[in-house]
């Protein structure tokens, strides 16, 4: 089987030429291609895109080659589900692979949940019990607890401010960050929330700054994230105050322009810097198939090329994508994606998380756990 592929970017036009069953395996790839966090788009289409090449090349999915459907998952949850949910009903996908926000994760398993596969990518709060819904981003205990116990110890970071947009991952991932700032001896002297893709970053700045604090967790995404991290850099606080981000990768720092204040830390499950044979050998391939201009490799990208290996795991274990059968399989399927290897427990990944710093336009790579 040839490792061409095949990406219908109208969900419309794949909705009135659904496959045939037996010839191909459509997987509907949930992708913010506008909004807030649009900026991800590229790296994760092209990811996805070489995960689909490999696995054609090895023989598709059950025997069938893939094709990837795109979804705009940036708009609001509720319209983003009702695509997801007519695609699926007219049998145009017969898996997803998401790298989006949490809300929309929401709303779409709530649509489909139990019907198809579905992979969710991205860090997320934790606790998706779903059906069919397998999770490979890094949840608050393993993205934060360990990160914060470690800038506590080692920068002396005390008194804090989580500043972060105002939907379920960030709320979440605050609450969370209480509990481990408190055992680790740390105090939370605010915690704000605003609407995603409304952020004026000025008073933001300023805010922070007045509250005198060690740090700052910064929840924010895509490009609200990009606009404060731009705007702190230049501001008097930027030696001062340690930023530490859940959601900052390569392509964020490249779009604030780089970082060279020392203070701007980013927890991930994946980073380009990260020198480990799997993501050499990731990287290389990718920079093949897509040369030296393509989208630089980041987090989100990552993961939707390991959503995709997943999917195809999944279904070879299982010898089917119903939903019954490759949720009983999930525990303890092991792949080797582009971070490396990781398995499956409850349908979440087990992997390690790095904390890096940023260094100009890259990251140094600090510490994993």
């Amino acid at each position: 089987m040839a490792d061409d592929v095949t990406v219908i970017t109208d969900p419309m036009e794949a909705r009135l030429l659904a496959p045939e069953a037996h010839r191909v395996v459509r997987v509907g790839l949930i992708v913010p291609t506008s909004g807030t966090l649009g900026m991800i788009a590229p790296a994760a289409l092209t990811c996805a895109t070489l995960a689909a090449a490999e696995v054609n090349r090895a023989g598709g999915i059950l025997g069938r080659p893939v094709e990837l459907v795109v979804i705009d998952g940036g708009g609001p949850p509720s319209a983003v589900a009702a695509s997801v949910a007519g695609l699926v009903r007219d049998a145009a996908v017969a898996a997803l692979v998401g790298t989006h926000a949490s809300d929309v994760r929401v709303a779409a398993a709530r649509a489909v949940g139990g019907v198809v596969p579905y992979v969710y990518t991205p860090p997320y709060e934790g606790g998706e019990r779903t059906p069919g819904v397998f999770l490979l981003g890094e949840t608050p205990d393993r993205q934060l607890r360990p990160v914060l116990d470690w800038l506590v110890t080692h920068r002396r970071a005390r008194r804090w401010f989580l500043l972060g947009n105002d939907y379920v991952w960030p709320r979440r991932v605050h609450a969370a960050a209480r509990r481990y700032l408190r055992r680790a001896g740390a105090e939370v002297v605010a915690d704000r929330h605003v609407p995603r893709g409304t952020v004026d970053a000025g008073p933001l700045v300023e805010a922070v700054g007045a509250a005198r604090v060690d740090a700052v967790l910064l929840s924010l995404v895509g490009s609200d994230l990009v606009a404060f991290n731009r705007m702190f850099a230049a501001s008097r606080w930027s030696g001062q105050v340690l930023r530490l981000c859940g959601a900052l990768e390569e392509n964020g720092l490249l779009g604030a322009g780089g970082d060279d204040t020392g203070e701007l830390y980013a927890a991930m499950g994946y980073f380009a810097a990260v020198a480990t044979e799997p993501s050499l050998d990731f990287a290389a391939r990718y920079t093949t198939r897509f040369g030296l201009h393509a989208p630089p490799l980041n987090g989100h990208g990552e993961g939707c090329y390991d959503g995709v290996r997943l999917l195809a795991a999944l279904a070879e274990r299982a010898g089917s994508l119903a939903v019954p059968a490759v949720d009983g399989v999930g525990d303890g399927t092991t792949l080797t994606g582009g971070r490396g290897e990781f398995t499956l427990c409850d349908r979440h990944a087990v992997q390690p998380v790095y904390l890096a710093r940023a260094d100009g336009l890259d990251f140094d790579v600090l510490a994993a756990f």
